[in-house]
């Protein structure tokens, strides 16, 4: 799951929590939105986790064409 889709689901789950006052039978919303927000949460955090610690598969620091004359 991407960082965009994570605050998607935190955003959809907020606004199920605090901005939906609505009465369905058979499910609680204020529930559904909460656990959309943690998922959402944990989502996010976990992107920045590996996002962060990927590398990429760059060489800095080694150029072979380079020549250096002293």
């Amino acid at each position: 799951m991407g960082i965009g889709a994570s605050l998607l689901l935190i955003a959809v789950g907020a606004i199920l929590i605090w901005a939906v006052d609505v009465t369905v039978s058979g499910i609680e919303l204020t529930t559904v939105g909460w656990i959309l927000l943690v998922v959402g949460a944990i989502g996010a955090l976990l992107s920045l986790i590996f996002w962060s610690s990927w590398g990429g598969y760059s060489r800095r620091g080694v150029r072979e064409d380079e020549v250096v004359y002293r």
